[in-house]
């Protein structure tokens, strides 16, 4: 028996409209769908990008922020200009060698999460 299984990260966020500015406007992440309980209640969605997919929680009990989600990518001097061209002003990530080989990325969202973009090189 062959058995397929995808890892999905559960991101903690505090602030509705930051995180869409951060996943939405400046990494360039698509709504895929929200949940709310009832009008009010905290927010649940999931956003992806490239096949990468993310879910971000207003719910407490779901996660922790400060957490750091490893995306193995490809084209990422490509990526990095485009969103350094956005002007997001809270966050302007580098373009760095790797310590262990290839290129590293690390964009930290408005909670502490970070995302560690990395290609081979």
């Amino acid at each position: 028996m062959t058995q397929t299984f995808r890892a999905v990260p559960i991101l903690r966020i505090f602030d509705e409209a930051k995180a869409r500015a951060f996943y939405l406007d400046f990494l360039g992440f698509a709504v895929d769908w929200e949940h709310r309980f009832e009008p009010g209640a905290p927010l649940y969605m999931q956003v992806s990008m490239g096949g990468m997919i993310l879910h971000l929680t207003e719910h407490h009990g779901d996660s922790t922020p400060g957490s750091t989600v490893f995306v193995a990518t490809s084209d990422l001097a490509a990526y990095h200009a485009a969103i350094s061209a956005k002007g997001y002003t809270h966050n302007r990530p580098g373009l760095e060698p790797a310590p262990w080989g290839g290129r590293v990325m690390e964009a930290t969202d408005p909670f502490g999460n970070r995302l560690r973009f990395w290609e081979d090189g």
